[in-house]
């Protein structure tokens, strides 16, 4: 490692590099080529080898998704703790750079997605919208300002945040010894979070019956009763027990598809 930690060009490197989060997105993992990417000045400035590197580089490959506004604000933390890894590597654990990742990105995401999204763009487009509508040439600059202006703030400052609180917090944390505790908390946090993407965004429900004498008996309100959210559950699970096979996401994106309009044919879901 060198002598002197991350700098200011190697973080203005990350806030530059940061607008490209989106730039390979996919399916499978999302925007973790665009986070990876980020990530290589941080990486080249803490490890002098190429293994330790690729290494680093691995770590980043990992599925991540988040609003690209407020995305800086984790890298800088990422940044902080592969810091913190290179420093002292045999009692680091750097599992926990993805489980912070993980922990903090569905979070950060609700709030980027409220502000910049459900606010700040509808107010943006608003003030322009109704300049432009008027014949007036700066309704539309006015709206990239709007927007722009805190947005782009929000990306800067963000990094540079993340980076220090992600620094004072990990010596706070080394020095008292709840780097454990904290990873515990964040591995539970980062669970529930996907748990709850499960309930809420995976819709899946069965419309089978069956004829009782003269009643008619609903399955899905039966399943229901047992569990709710069971067959996204169980939908889950079976994908994931296909990825722990080894089995490629791509056959798996087909055939739930496939499945998904068969079944429907069939008047099952």
């Amino acid at each position: 490692m060198n002598d002197q930690a991350i700098d200011k060009k190697t973080l203005r490197s990350v806030f530059w590099r940061s607008f490209a989060l989106q730039g390979a997105f996919n399916y499978e993992r999302m925007q973790n080529l665009g986070y990876a990417y980020a990530m290589i000045p941080v990486l080249r400035k803490l490890y002098q080898t190429e293994q330790a590197r690729a290494q680093g580089l691995q770590r980043h490959l990992t599925f991540f998704n988040t609003t690209p506004a407020v995305s800086p604000a984790i890298m800088g933390i990422s940044a902080a703790m592969e810091e913190q890894n290179a420093k002292d590597p045999k009692n680091f654990d750097t599992s926990s750079i993805n489980a912070v990742k993980a922990a903090l990105m569905a979070p950060v995401a609700g709030i980027g997605d409220s502000l910049f999204w459900g606010t700040l763009r509808v107010i943006a487009a608003g003030i322009g919208i109704s300049l432009a509508s008027q014949g007036n040439v700066l309704g539309p600059i006015l709206f990239m300002v709007l927007y722009n202006v805190p947005h782009l703030l929000t990306r800067y400052y963000g990094l540079r945040l993340g980076y220090r609180f992600g620094n004072e917090a990990l010596e706070k944390m080394s020095a008292s010894g709840a780097m454990e505790r904290v990873m515990s908390i964040a591995n539970i946090i980062g669970m529930m979070v996907v748990g709850g993407m499960v309930a809420t965004l995976l819709s899946i429900t069965t419309t089978v019956t069956f004829s009782l004498e003269e009643s008619s008996v609903e399955i899905q309100e039966i399943l229901d009763q047992i569990l709710p959210s069971m067959l996204p559950l169980a939908a889950v699970m079976i994908i994931f027990l296909l990825i722990r096979r080894k089995v490629s996401v791509t056959r798996i994106t087909l055939a739930t598809l496939a499945s998904g309009i068969l079944l429907h044919a069939l008047h099952i879901l």
